[in-house]
C-alpha cells in the first residue's frame, strides 16, 4: 500500500475561516491522491454556524473532521478578555491538538487513512501559534492566509513599522505609503491593529511575525487579481514563498433547500442582470435606523432587489444575527406593497447561488473577502459598504485599486459592542451608488472590469492557469517533505 502524506489542517473557530478551509483542503485532495487531511476544530462558544455548515458536508474519501474543542466552560470564561480571547482561546487547545497527532499520526504507522507520514501543518492566519507543535512534531508548517494579499502586504508592513517607530493614526486623516497599493492609504480606514499600539494589535503583530518561520503562504486569491501587492511582497522578500491559489467558490447551501428554491424561482422571472442583491456577510446586520435608509434608497433606485435582511442580536451579545419573524416591523410602512413584484426581502440567503444567477447585475457587500472573491468569479460588481475586520481595506482595494466596485461608504464602522452610535448612511447615499452600480451600457466601467476579471479567474484555474501551476508546485512540497 502507498504511503500518503497527512496534512494537519487547522482553522480558526470563525465560519468564514473553517468555509475557507474545508474548500482548499477539496481542492488539494481533488488535485492529488497522494494526499489526505485532518481538520481539525475547536467550537468557538457562540458557534457562528460552524456546526451546521459542518453538518451539511457530504462525506470525503481523504477529509475527516476532527473535534479538539476545550471543555465549553472553560473556552467561555477566556471570552472575558476580549483583547486576548482568540488568541487564548487557540492556545487553549495546544494540548488537544497535539494529543491528537501523538495518537493519531505519527510519521510511520497506519492512521485512520492507512498507510500515512505526517508531511505538515496549514494553520490558519491566527493559529499562529500551533506553529510549536509543527516543530516538535518535526515538520513544517504552512499559512493559510484567509484575506487577500493587499491585507498580508500592509500586515507584514506595519509589523517592521512597529519595530522601527511608534506610531498612532487613531485621529489621523493622513494618506500613506503603504506595501502592496499603488495608491496613498487613507489612514482612518486602517484596520484596527494597524491604527494604534494596543494590547490586541500586539498579539496580532506578534503572530505576524512569526509568519516567516513557515515554509509558504497559502492565499486565497488568484494571481491576476492582486498582480501589484503580489510583486511589492516579492520584491520586499519579507516573506516566506507564496502560494496564490484561489479555490472554487462554494455552493453548498446546506439544509435550507426551501428557501433556495422560492428565492431562484423569484430569481427565475426577472430580466438578466436586473436584479441587485443585498447581503451582509455571516455577522451583517444593521439598527431599524438604517434598516429604513436602505428601504428608501431602494424604492427611489426603481431598481429590482434581493434582500437579505437580518435581525441583529441583543446589545453586548457575541451571537449571529437572525431571520425576523416579520420584516414588516423595522421596514417603512406599506415598504413591502409598493415594492412587491420588483423586490423580494428575505432572510438568510444561498450568496453564491444567488450571484451565479443570470438575473443578478450588482451586489451591495460589506467587502468580506470570501464574498469578494465569490462576487468576482461570478462577473457581479460590488457596492462597497465595509462593517468590520479588513473589510475598509477590501473596499479600498476594490474601488481604489482595481475598480472592480463602487463606493457607498468606505470609512463606515459598525461596533459589535454598541458603546458608540455609528454613523447612518444616508438613503441618498445609498441610492446614489445602486443607480451607479446597475447602470447600462458604455458608461459602467466597473462592470466591464469584473466581466474581465471573471474570465480571469475562470483561466487561473483551468490548466495552465495561475492558480493551478501554484497549487501543484505547493502539493509537490508537501509531498518532499514525506519522501
Amino acid at each position: 500500500m502507498e504511503t500518503k502524506a497527512e496534512l494537519v489542517f487547522i482553522p480558526s473557530p470563525g465560519l468564514g475561516h473553517v468555509a475557507s478551509a474545508v474548500e482548499i483542503a477539496k481542492l488539494i485532495l481533488h488535485t492529488d491522491e497522494r494526499l489526505c487531511i485532518s481538520l481539525l476544530i475547536m467550537k468557538h462558544p457562540a458557534d457562528f454556524g460552524v456546526q451546521p455548515y459542518l453538518q451539511s458536508l457530504p462525506s470525503q474519501s481523504r477529509l475527516r473532521f476532527v473535534d479538539v474543542s476545550i471543555d465549553p466552560k472553560t473556552a467561555a470564561q477566556l471570552l472575558s478578555n476580549k483583547d486576548r480571547f482568540l488568541y487564548d482561546f487557540i492556545d487553549g487547545h495546544k494540548h488537544k491538538v497535539s494529543e491528537f497527532v501523538r495518537n493519531n499520526i505519527t510519521s510511520n504507522s497506519s492512521s485512520h487513512f492507512g498507510s500515512t507520514r505526517l508531511a505538515g501543518f496549514v494553520l490558519d492566519m491566527f493559529c499562529i501559534f500551533m506553529i510549536d507543535l509543527a516543530n516538535e512534531f518535526g515538520v513544517p508548517s504552512y499559512i493559510f492566509f484567509t484575506s487577500g494579499t493587499a491585507f498580508l502586504a500592509l500586515s507584514l508592513h506595519f509589523e517592521a513599522l512597529r519595530n522601527s517607530s511608534s506610531y498612532d493614526y487613531s485621529e489621523s486623516d493622513e494618506e500613506l505609503s503603504i506595501l502592496g497599493f499603488k495608491n496613498p492609504y487613507p489612514a482612518k480606514i486602517l484596520p484596527r491593529p494597524a491604527k494604534s499600539v494596543t494590547p490586541s494589535s500586539i498579539l496580532y503583530f506578534n503572530g505576524i511575525s512569526r509568519f516567516k518561520e513557515t515554509k509558504g503562504i497559502i492565499i486565497n486569491t488568484f494571481a491576476e487579481l492582486e498582480p501589484f501587492a503580489l510583486q511589492s511582497l516579492a520584491d520586499a522578500k519579507i516573506a516566506p514563498p507564496i502560494y496564490p491559489i484561489h479555490p472554487l467558490v462554494n455552493s453548498e447551501e446546506g439544509d435550507k433547500k426551501q428557501e433556495t428554491e422560492s428565492i431562484i424561482k423569484w430569481l427565475d422571472e426577472q430580466p438578466n442582470s436586473s436584479v441587485v442583491f443585498l447581503c451582509f456577510g455571516t455577522l451583517g446586520s444593521f439598527e431599524p435606523e438604517q434598516v429604513k435608509e436602505i428601504a428608501i434608497a431602494l424604492e427611489r433606485s426603481g431598481h429590482r432587489f434581493l434582500w437579505s435582511l437580518r435581525r441583529p442580536p441583543p446589545k453586548g451579545k457575541l451571537e449571529m444575527p437572525s431571520n425576523y419573524d416579520n420584516s414588516e416591523e423595522v421596514l417603512p410602512e406599506g415598504f413591502l406593497d409598493r415594492t412587491k413584484g420588483i423586490g423580494k426581502v428575505v432572510g438568510w440567503a444561498p450568496q453564491v447561488t444567488v450571484l451565479s444567477h443570470p438575473a443578478v447585475g450588482g451586489f451591495v457587500s460589506h467587502c468580506g473577502w470570501n464574498s469578494t472573491l465569490e462576487s468576482v468569479c461570478c462577473g457581479v460588481p460590488i457596492a462597497a459598504w465595509p462593517l468590520y475586520a479588513e473589510q475598509q481595506m477590501n473596499a479600498f482595494l476594490l474601488v481604489k485599486e482595481l475598480g472592480l466596485a463602487v463606493e457607498i461608504r468606505m470609512d463606515y464602522f459598525k461596533d459589535f459592542e454598541g458603546k458608540n452610535p455609528v454613523d447612518i448612511v444616508s438613503a441618498e447615499e445609498i441610492e446614489g451608488a445602486i443607480r451607479k452600480l446597475m447602470a447600462d451600457g458604455e458608461e459602467n466601467e466597473v462592470r466591464k472590469r469584473v466581466k474581465e476579471m471573471q474570465e480571469n479567474c475562470r483561466i487561473a484555474m483551468e490548466e495552465g492557469g495561475s492558480s493551478y501551476t501554484s497549487l501543484r508546485l505547493l502539493i509537490e512540497d508537501f509531498i518532499s517533505n514525506i519522501s
